[in-house]
């Protein structure tokens, strides 16, 4: 399901990484972190997919919310985890969403 968002402007962080290898930890680690995040009064939701290459796309009300994220002690931690553990390559992008659309098809009655 895509999550439903605020009116804009909002921000979106996007995360784009290539594991290492498939561990189930790093999906526990990734679960924690999201229920972690979801406390964060600037968290709006957040969109995922993974396979061989993952993208999650988090999205916040203000820059101030992102760094608060940012500084978290557990998500501190899981970064030098997942640098030294889990990826392979990944690379973070912030940016400012000023517009969006969408289409969703009517379900079957």
């Amino acid at each position: 399901m895509i999550i439903s968002t605020p009116p804009t402007p909002y921000y979106a962080v996007i995360f784009t990484s290539i594991l290492d290898e498939h561990d189930p930890e790093y999906f526990r680690l990734n679960d924690m972190l999201r229920q972690q995040a979801e406390k964060l009064d600037g968290f709006l939701g957040e969109d995922s997919a993974r396979n061989d290459y993952g993208i999650s796309i988090s999205y916040w009300k203000d820059l101030d919310s992102i760094q608060q994220w940012r500084q978290n002690a557990d998500h501190q931690w899981a970064k030098q985890k997942g640098r030294k553990d889990f990826y392979k390559e990944y690379k973070i992008r912030i940016a400012l969403v000023e517009r969006e659309y969408g289409f969703k098809k009517p379900s079957a009655r």
